[in-house]
């Protein structure tokens, strides 16, 4: 997922080193941009809203758990960076590159669990 956005990073290898480059840009530029702006928003500390609260009714409690486990991971790992002294841009990169792949583990288990509730019903 983070190949179609254009979030993976470019590769330089030399003998034994191996360096990560800047983002390669590649892919969809809308979805880089929606990534890269919904990763602005884990500055913030972790928490949930009334109004998200209304959202998380009729969705399975494992995708809550694990959108929540993916909010806490997100926000911690976007101080972190900061406090090691990475530009904000820089962490803000990173956090969309994990929240990417985060979006694909929740659509897979959203659709394991639509196929198991299918195969109950039939």
């Amino acid at each position: 997922m983070a190949v179609t956005g254009g979030l993976e990073y470019g590769k330089r290898k030399q003998g034994e080193k191996r360096r990560q480059g800047s983002i390669t840009k590649n892919g969809n530029a809308y979805a880089r941009k929606l990534l890269v702006e919904a990763a602005w928003s884990y500055q913030h500390p972790a928490r949930v809203s009334p109004e998200i609260q209304r959202r998380h009714e009729g969705i399975p409690k494992s995708i809550v758990d694990r959108a929540w486990d993916a909010q806490v991971r997100l926000c911690r790992r976007y101080r972190k960076l900061v406090a090691r002294g990475k530009q904000k841009n820089i962490a803000v990169i990173a956090v969309a590159r994990e929240l990417s792949g985060f979006i694909w583990d929740i659509s897979r288990l959203a659709m394991s669990l639509a196929v198991r509730q299918e195969a109950l019903t039939t």
